[in-house]
């Protein structure tokens, strides 16, 4: 199972660091992502890390946003710097994989609002 925390609201041009715990034996294998769903449109990946922490980026978060893990603690992170009005979203972390992620579901994921 997966559980992502750490939403909020904060202003443009603030940060945030949005943890996920993961339980169980796929994670430390798993290339992870995150995801977020903004109200109205479809859920997208904007950062990916392997196991080996090779990350990839959305280009509307490059340079932006961090994504790193902890294989041992089975942690997955976010950190989002310069935040804008278009990142409020419902994040959610998860595998790539699709045969993991109907294992894990969604869950509820952390909601950021990015407004003044």
């Amino acid at each position: 199972q997966l559980q992502a925390s750490g939403g909020g609201l904060v202003q443009p041009g603030g940060s945030l660091r949005l943890p996920c715990a993961a339980s169980g034996s796929l994670f430390s294998p798993s290339v992870m992502g995150w995801y977020r769903q903004a109200p109205g449109k479809s859920r997208e990946l904007v950062a990916s890390i392997t196991s080996g922490g090779i990350t990839n980026y959305a280009d509307s978060v490059k340079g932006r946003f961090v994504i790193s893990r902890d294989n041992a603690k089975n942690s997955l992170f976010l950190q989002m710097n310069s935040l804008k009005p278009e990142d409020t979203s419902v994040y959610y972390c998860n595998a790539l994989n699709g045969m993991i992620i109907s294992r894990w579901g969604w869950g509820q994921g952390t909601l950021v609002t990015v407004s003044s």
